[in-house]
């Protein structure tokens, strides 16, 4: 079967044409942090099926975005990564993801939350003016599962697992922090509520703070 073409000569349509089907979005997303096994990717996709995964990934290879690779020993797995021309979708997933900050929250209760999305979702809320001369790590641990970030001179890498000697701890469980993303729930009010535990120096807390805030929501 044939692929959709706008038939557009049009930047955005020929954006489109690639990555506009359903599911290829969230299917880079899934692949920034890094490689991932197909069974990684079916298990971070609720509701693809197998069928259709495999579908995107041919589609996405033809294209050139995304390739096949091997993880050497001891994991030894067969694996998807993003190509240099995939990873240069990063910028616009990051501003797609701090847009749709405003809806966050707005599903049901069903809808699946994966901690390793909090990876990401830092990156949407970080304010890079915030964190200028700023040389810090912080450490979030989301219902057991933990993630670091690392601040250096107003540059963010966020990295998952536990940090080495972090200035602060932060915990919460992943509603707060979805109600926090979502800008329904402060992270000073969640401190002050109790729903989210602070460990380490207050004034890298306040530091933290005015780093990782949410955009004001647009003005309708």
């Amino acid at each position: 079967m044939a692929r959709r073409n706008y038939g557009q000569h049009c930047a955005v349509a020929r954006a489109l044409d690639r990555v506009g089907d359903r599911w290829v979005l969230l299917l880079i997303r899934e692949l920034l942090p890094g490689p991932k096994r197909f069974s990684d990717l079916l298990g971070g996709l609720r509701g693809i099926g197998p069928n259709l995964l495999s579908q995107r990934l041919k589609e996405l290879e033809e294209e050139g975005l995304v390739r096949r690779g091997y993880l050497p020993p001891p994991a030894a797995s067969a694996v998807y990564e993003l190509t240099g021309a995939g990873r240069g979708l990063e910028p616009a997933i990051l501003a797609l993801g701090r847009w749709g900050l405003q809806f966050v929250g707005t599903g049901g209760p069903e809808d699946l939350f994966q901690p390793e999305w909090a990876l990401l979702a830092l990156r949407f809320v970080f304010q890079a003016d915030a964190a200028a001369g700023v040389t810090e790590t912080y450490e979030f641990d989301l219902g057991g599962s933990r993630l670091h970030a690392e601040v250096e001179n107003g540059v963010l890498r966020v990295l998952p697992g536990p940090a080495v000697a972090p200035v602060l701890r932060m915990a919460m469980d992943a509603e707060t922090f979805l109600a926090i993303g979502g800008g329904r729930l402060s992270a000073e009010e969640a401190v002050c509520t109790g729903r989210a535990r602070v460990e380490g120096d207050p004034e890298a807390a306040a530091r933290c703070l005015r780093m990782f805030r949410p955009p004001p929501a647009p003005v309708e």
